[in-house]
């Protein structure tokens, strides 16, 4: 004969907080740059899409030497704008400093298009060079999605 206490015994739940508990989301990852949020400490990425695409941002944004113990982490781009003559040669060496990141650190990134432009007014020494990429993930089902940083020139 078995003896069960009433207190072991659990609540039955409502169709209502079923549905919540069964469409509650998991994050894959903090939104940068961090900002607060209600549900979480920092706002978080709920979908694989979503991360990538800030993961290849903060990637093509970190020069090396700026990720404590990975010092070759990054594309090293802000170094090019220091050293800015042309667009031509800067799309060169960009583009090589892309790939080669993106193959160390993201491989599972197809890069497919590349273009460059500078938003320069006049008598202004400083310009905004705008550059856009754009991506595939097969794996994930990402298809053509776009990318665009901005950095300061002189």
């Amino acid at each position: 004969m078995s003896v069960y206490k009433f207190k072991s015994v659990g609540k039955t739940a409502s169709i209502e907080q079923i549905e919540a508990i069964q469409t509650a989301q998991t994050p894959f990852g903090i939104k940068t740059p961090l900002r607060l949020d209600d549900k979480n400490i920092f706002a978080m990425h709920y979908n694989v899409s979503d991360q990538i695409h800030d993961n290849l941002r903060n990637l093509l944004l970190t020069n090396w030497g700026e990720r404590l113990g990975l010092y070759d982490f990054g594309a090293n781009l802000r170094e090019l704008t220091s050293e800015f003559t042309t667009l031509g040669s800067f799309d060169d060496e960009a583009i090589t400093r892309i790939k080669n990141a993106v193959s160390k650190w993201m491989p599972f990134i197809n890069l497919k298009n590349f273009s460059s432009s500078i938003d320069r007014e006049e008598n202004q020494d400083v310009g905004i060079l705008k550059i856009n990429i754009t991506y595939d993930v097969p794996r994930v089902g990402i298809r053509n999605r776009a990318l665009q940083i901005s950095m300061y020139v002189t």
